[in-house]
Parts: structure tokens; sequence; C-alpha cells
């Protein structure tokens, strides 16, 4: 077994900024929408899919794929979602075998209501501290490393008018 590549002082400060971005954002990011809708980070995250989907549905296999999540963690949220009676489910038409979720109108009406709060606080935390130059950096690096962890580039689905 060789020796392993450790990391230079650099690399160790980034790396620890960075890991304490992954940690805190989302726990901020969950806090706010916990406190503005009585939604996690996630369930708000899988509406927002399905609100960019074709006829707003989608399959549960594709949906967790989108999410990055597993097919019990997302039959748990859209169960939740269900209850609210923002999501459907049905059998897929095409072969019967699958569930597709789809959302409701209420659930259409009710990401349109927490969107704006949410994208106030993904500025806040994120964009307001970048300058125009560091949003093109952290794009060219999210993509950087997302061309690593997701090469073919199926778990992280384009934003809506594509990249």
């Amino acid at each position: 077994m060789s020796e392993p590549q450790w990391l230079s002082e650099e690399e160790q400060k980034a790396w620890r900024k960075f890991a304490a971005v992954f940690t805190l954002l989302p726990a901020s990011l969950d806090a706010q929408l916990q406190h503005d809708a009585q939604l996690t980070h996630f369930a708000y995250f899988a509406l927002a899919m399905l609100s960019e989907a074709p006829d707003r549905a989608l399959r549960m296999s594709e949906l967790a794929a989108r999410s990055s999540s597993s097919p019990s963690r997302l039959s748990h949220t859209i169960s939740r979602l269900e209850n609210r009676g923002y999501v459907q489910r049905a059998r897929a038409a095409e072969d019967g075998r699958g569930q597709v979720a789809q959302m409701t109108d209420e659930g259409m009406n009710a990401i349109s209501e927490f969107a704006p709060g949410h994208v106030d606080a993904v500025r806040r935390f994120v964009f307001d501290a970048l300058t125009p130059e560091q949003v093109q950096q952290l794009n060219e690096i999210s993509s950087a490393i997302l061309a690593k962890i997701d090469p073919d580039g199926t778990l992280v689905p384009p934003p809506p008018g594509g990249e």
C-alpha cells in the first residue's frame, strides 16, 4: 500500500472551510424552510424538481436520482408531501410497474409561496458574500467537482433552461 498524498497546508485550509460550508449551509437552509414552510430542504428540493418536470411529474426512481436520495428516504418524504396535499402518486402509465409522483395544484401554489423566502435565504447565505467573479468561479469549481463525483451528469439535473 502506497503512502497517501497528504493535503498541503493550503489544501487543508480550503478543505476545512469547504467542509464547514457543506455542513452549515444545509442546516441554515433547513432552518429557513422549517420556519417559513414547515418543510425540510430535501422536501422543498423534491417539490422543486417536480415543479420543473413536464406535467410536474417524475417516476419515483428518477426523482430519487435527481435528489441524490435513496428510494426509501424519498418515499417517506413523498408520503409526508401527499399528506399535505402537495403530491399524489400513481402507477406509471408506460409500464404499470413503477410509481410516478405528480405535484398537485396545491403543491404548485405552496412552492410558489415558499420559493421567494428560500431564494432570499440562498442569496443571503451564498451570493451576497460573493463578487460576480467569485460566482463564476463557484460555478466552475462546482462543475469540476461534479465531473468527478457525477461524471455522467445523471444525478444533478441542469437548471431550467439548460446549463
